[in-house]
């Protein structure tokens, strides 16, 4: 069989053998690796008769009706009926209205946004009716052109008493408190999904089950009071180590993680199995939380699912305290979560939704100028055509369970809705594919659930970008990320703040970047360097360059007259703030100019990743200092004509 006909199963199959790598190049996949992702989608391909039966079989399922169609207000769906005919649409709560066809058998969604019923004739048909965009910041500001401005936190490295050494709800309260006093808005969070049991290494982008909390950054204290502070005085030895932990620099995940479980298992004895709102929880949480309980219950050993339970409620309402503090301060958003693009192919949630699971296949990124063999994330993803049969059941349920108790949310790697770079087990990341997902109904239900959790959306479109694809976020309300480093024009210079874009939020960094300071001091250079992930020749060009790179940051800045006296840092967040977007957010690293940054991509033991924590006591001064400039810059970008 030719290679055309493998290439026409592979386009049935959502796999693109032809895509355009980061130095806008043409690629193409090899035949042995299309092979390999069709064989793991269950399309094998080998021979010519293989061919033609997966060919058969995944034109029939792309033939089968929708368990679930999405479509927009107002939009016409895409089906017919006969001429003229009438039936009912009825929505989730039971309120209905008429549904009539026009005289070529096309039905128009209704008005309202929401799940549907549509009952016509002999068809039944599950309808998603979305907004024409997600909750905006400027719907949460109630302001047609807001300035707003927030933090960044890495929650696991906040510092506060008795967190054990990992930091928690009640250290990223903290940092709420520091910002709303200053006039934020929004305090964006690091993933805070439930994860495995710590043995080693962690990773808060490779979590267990996206769905769930994980316990070890529940604040018991918020939550019980005296009775969590009573309790690590019970168990023998646990307040020394409580303290010994909380004072290391460097998180020690297996101590730190096994000193916080002791405590929770303690409480777990202390609280009443009829407490009415623990009960209220567990009802609430219904088939979903038992299941990932009794996952949980077996994955740490314990054989106890109501301990899981237990730990579940005590995040959730650490966090959903947070939330409320954050309001009760005057955020007008306030938290917003961040969402993984992927999970533990062995965890909770691949258990969960095992029918819509990608097997034999994890999620990784081509080659590029960071990673020249790509990388290989080791995480899991749902099946495209899977969701699709199962009516988008698990990432409608992700959704929910995500944006409870939150403002906003941000979605890492949101290009993930319209492609994911898939790796056959065993394989190189650079023997992968981009596998296609449903990114129209992905949209649809993700602006469904925005507003229904009035909570903003920010999607990480850093990367590799397909033409088109930040037009369609736009126009759908998802805002990108403008990161300082990277706003330049062709010739490498800096694009004023008025120039940036207005569908986007501002920052300086991520925590996959340096830190300013590091990237001042050409830290993430020095790493690489020492870590042999680049030459010396190259390291000697690469710090060159970043020498240029940053007297052409520090003339934008002067340019632009938000420089400050002996203070390039303190110039460099003016800047940012100043930019024309709805939101701007300051991670905290550089609000405390720092110069190690969270994560070193490519790297894993080499590199402390995800486990650095905060200077403690904090650098008040500094940190004052940070806050003030980054808000004044604000303000005034809320009341000036954007001038290039």
């Amino acid at each position: 069989m030719s290679t055309n006909t493998l290439h026409t199963l592979a386009a049935a199959a959502g796999v693109m053998v032809d895509w355009v790598d980061a130095s806008d190049q043409p690629r193409q996949v090899s035949e042995q690796s299309v092979q390999a992702v069709l064989t793991a989608l269950q399309f094998p391909s080998a021979t010519a008769a293989q061919r033609e039966d997966s060919l058969r079989r995944c034109q029939a399922q792309a033939a089968e009706p929708a368990a679930l169609l999405t479509v927009q207000v107002g939009e016409p769906l895409p089906l017919r009926v006969a001429a003229n005919a009438s039936g009912r649409w009825t929505d989730d709560s039971g309120a209905s209205e008429p549904a009539r066809a026009d005289a070529q058998g096309q039905l128009l969604a209704p008005q309202r946004y929401g799940y549907w019923t549509l009952q016509i004739g002999a068809l039944t048909q599950q309808v998603a009716v979305a907004p024409q965009r997600c909750f905006s910041v400027a719907d949460a500001c109630a302001q047609p052109s807001p300035r707003a401005w927030g933090m960044a936190l890495q929650v696991y490295s906040a510092c506060s008493l008795d967190d054990g050494g990992i930091g928690d709800a009640a250290g990223a309260v903290e940092w709420l408190r520091h910002a709303a006093l200053a006039g934020a808005d929004a305090l964006a969070l690091s993933p805070v999904h439930a994860s495995r049991p710590v043995t080693g290494g962690y990773s808060p982008y490779s979590p267990s089950d996206r769905r769930f909390f994980d316990p070890l950054h529940a604040a018991p204290v918020r939550v019980l009071g005296e009775l969590a502070l009573e309790a690590i005085d019970d168990v023998a030895g646990l307040r020394q180590r409580f303290d010994t932990l909380h004072t290391n620099a460097l998180i020690d995940w297996p101590a730190s993680a096994q000193a916080k479980w002791e405590l929770l298992r303690h409480l777990h004895t202390r609280v009443a199995p009829d407490h009415a709102d623990l009960l209220a929880f567990r009802t609430e949480g219904g088939a979903a939380l038992d299941g990932f309980a009794r996952f949980a219950a077996k994955d740490f050993g314990d054989n106890d699912p109501q301990l899981h339970v237990f730990t579940q409620w005590l995040a959730a309402r650490s966090w959903s305290d947070a939330q409320r503090e954050a309001h009760e301060r005057g955020m007008k958003i306030g938290l917003i979560a961040d969402l993984a693009v992927g999970f533990d192919p062995n965890g909770a949630e691949a258990a969960a939704a095992a029918d819509t699971v990608l097997r034999g296949l994890v999620l990784g990124a081509p080659p590029d100028a960071f990673n020249a063999d790509g990388q290989h994330w080791g995480i899991g993803a749902y099946s495209p055509t899977a969701l699709r049969r199962s009516g988008f059941a698990p990432y409608i349920a992700l959704l929910r369970a995500v944006l409870r108790d939150r403002g906003g949310i941000r979605i890492d790697h949101i290009l993930g809705l319209l492609r994911l770079w898939v790796v056959p087990n065993g394989a190189s990341s650079n023997e992968g594919a981009y596998l296609a997902y449903p990114l129209h109904d992905l949209l649809n239900l993700l602006a469904l659930e925005s507003w229904r959790h009035r909570a903003i959306v920010i999607g990480e479109d850093l990367g590799v970008v397909p033409p088109g694809i930040r037009e369609e976020l736009s126009r759908r309300g998802v805002m990108g990320i403008d990161v300082l480093m990277f706003t330049r024009d062709d010739d490498g210079a800096f694009v004023s703040p008025a120039l940036w874009r207005p569908d986007a939020v501002a920052t300086t960094t991520t925590h996959d970047l340096p830190t300013l300071t590091g990237w001042r001091e050409g830290r993430d250079i020095d790493w690489r360097r020492r870590l042999e992930l680049i030459q010396p020749a190259q390291a000697k060009d690469d710090a060159t360059a970043r020498t240029q790179d940053v007297a052409r940051l520090d003339a934008a800045v002067e340019h632009t007259g938000l420089s400050a006296a002996d203070d390039p840092l303190l110039g460099a967040l003016r800047f940012t703030a100043g930019s024309v977007s709805p939101l701007a957010l300051l991670p905290v690293e550089d609000a405390l100019a720092l110069d190690e940054q969270p994560n070193l991509p490519g790297t894993v033991e080499v590199h402390p990743n995800w486990r650095r924590r905060l200077p403690d006591p904090l650098p008040h001064a500094r940190l004052t200092t940070a806050l003030q400039g980054f808000a004044e810059a604000r303000r005034v970008a809320a009341v000036s004509e954007p001038q290039p």
